[in-house]
């Protein structure tokens, strides 16, 4: 969704309300993650998630929708109302197009008309494309690392790995993310250029990795899960993503 030359396509996102639109998400899961049956998200629970505070949205080429997003509405601890970004996927043929970077920004929309200041999602820290759209383009941040989140999936995106994720923490009306969207490099606080003092380095080829040598693969995740936590616990955030042809490093700062 991110990286490599962007190609804009004509697609026009639209906030969904219908079941039958909703089938068009059931199918769109299968044809993107290839889960079982038993792992997709049901029609029913997407109409619920339309009715009571959260939002289903579908990007479309013509007639045909080809990428989706839906969060559904959380309260913090404290009592403050967040948006959760459950699942977002775009077909093959339409990555590298700015779409999920749409779907993304569309959500934005939504929740600033209702006052809403944080949407959260999360997501595979190996899948180095998402993390750059999440973090360099989007302006997330992230503070909080879950070992094998959802369990072993049958999705083969996942290479039979724990479902390891980062959450993204987007403060969808603060300095950072205007610069950002502005396009400008943004500290978190300020919105003036980040200052990194770590970083966590995954291989650029990660993807293959995963697909080719599962337990290399296992090893880096593993690797990388210490170091995540380690800093997470020490009041350092991602504010950062990098990327050369040998790596993509996530780069972190003091968080206070």
């Amino acid at each position: 969704m991110a990286g490599g030359q962007a190609q804009v396509v004509p697609v026009e996102i639209r906030q969904l309300f219908r079941l039958d639109e909703f089938e068009d998400v059931l199918t769109l899961q299968k044809a993107i993650w290839s889960y079982a049956d038993s792992e997709l998200i049901p029609m029913r629970f997407l109409a619920v998630v339309a009715k009571v505070g959260g939002h289903v949205f579908g990007a479309y080429d013509g007639p045909r929708m080809i990428g989706f997003c839906f969060a559904i509405p959380g309260i913090k601890p404290d009592g403050r109302p967040y948006l959760h970004s459950h699942m977002l996927g775009v077909l093959p043929t339409h990555r590298n197009a700015q779409v999920g970077r749409r779907l993304k920004l569309r959500q934005r929309d939504d929740a600033m008309a209702r006052g809403i200041a944080l949407i959260e999602w999360t997501f595979d820290p190996l899948e180095l494309k998402n993390a750059f759209l999440n973090i360099e383009k989007l302006g997330a941040i992230v503070r909080v690392y879950q070992e094998n989140q959802y369990g072993t999936t049958t999705s083969p995106l996942h290479g039979g790995l724990p479902t390891d994720r980062c959450t993204a923490e987007w403060w969808i009306d603060s300095p950072r993310v205007h610069a950002i969207l502005g396009g400008q490099a943004a500290d978190p606080k300020t919105g003036q250029e980040a200052c990194p003092t770590a970083r966590i380095a995954y291989p650029a080829d990660i993807e293959v990795i995963r697909r080719q040598d599962t337990a290399r693969a296992r090893a880096i995740q593993q690797t990388n899960a210490r170091l995540f936590l380690d800093a997470f616990s020490r009041g350092l955030a991602v504010t950062g993503f990098r990327r050369t042809e040998a790596e993509g490093a996530y780069l972190l700062e003091p968080w206070l």
